[in-house]
């Protein structure tokens, strides 16, 4: 199985902590160039520290902020400009906060958009000629089992992910005769500081305590445990492989078995 990325560039989002920093390392681990891109330089600078660097491997910061995407696109102009070219692209962005879509705001719909769908797009259309000008691409989506069935108390989650869902699905059909697969990975409860604002947020709604809600959403899973970050960045790391060639527009539950449908 071909799993060796020596060689390739990945530009991976959200990479200073949880899934996206796991991704970053999972992907360096196989060879590969690592772009990380976030917010916090400092916490950027720590992370490209950790990435393995065996095979030769040169590592690279891009401090950006998704609530402006007029910035970004401006940013990653420049630094494609620069001369840097990718063949892996991980979108992913932390989730917009819980609550329900009929309570919500019309610029938390909005804001998440922008943060999501529109960043997304902004990074594909930058980084796909290059994909296509190598024959090979990749583009992962982390997003969420709610594009399978939509999770009570997030709203605004729910329908922006959604959305991603049928971008995605529809970009890998556009794309699919360059070489270029485009596919969502969706993580289920997984130990990150995601899931423990949102274990909160429940316990001090629903007056149970912290270790209460912990046990309900365990005892929800068929594993009965939370996933660790590393366990979804190896299916999003096989996904980006020589290996996943001919896997195209799939959304890839790794929730343990939680997702109630096919």
């Amino acid at each position: 199985m071909d799993l060796n990325l020596k060689g390739k560039n990945a530009f991976v989002c959200g990479s200073t902590q949880g899934i996206g920093r796991a991704i970053a390392e999972e992907l360096a681990a196989l060879g590969a160039n690592i772009t990380l891109c976030a917010r916090n330089e400092k916490s950027l600078e720590s992370v490209k520290t950790d990435l393995s660097t065996t095979d030769g491997q040169m590592h690279q910061i891009l401090v950006a902020d998704f609530s402006k995407p007029d910035s970004l696109n401006q940013l990653v102009s420049d630094h494609l400009e620069q001369g840097n070219q990718y063949q892996i692209l991980i979108n992913n962005t932390g989730g917009p906060p819980g609550g329900q879509a009929i309570d919500a705001g019309i610029d938390e719909f909005r804001i998440a958009f922008n943060q999501h769908l529109i960043c997304n797009q902004i990074l594909a259309q930058a980084l796909s000629p290059g994909m296509k000008t190598a024959g090979f691409g990749r583009i992962v989506n982390i997003i969420s089992t709610s594009v399978k069935i939509p999770l009570n108390g997030l709203g605004v989650s729910n329908t922006i992910r959604g959305a991603v869902a049928n971008w995605s699905k529809t970009l890998a059909n556009e794309l699919g005769q360059f070489g270029i697969t485009v596919n969502n990975v969706l993580p289920g409860a997984t130990a990150t500081q995601r899931l423990s604002s949102i274990i909160e947020n429940k316990a001090n709604k629903t007056g149970k305590s912290i270790a209460e809600v912990e046990q309900a959403m365990r005892s929800s899973v068929p594993a009965n445990r939370f996933a660790e970050a590393k366990e979804v960045a190896a299916a999003a790391a096989f996904l980006c492989a020589p290996a996943a060639s001919y896997i195209n527009g799939v959304n890839l539950p790794v929730d343990g078995g939680r997702t109630g449908s096919l």
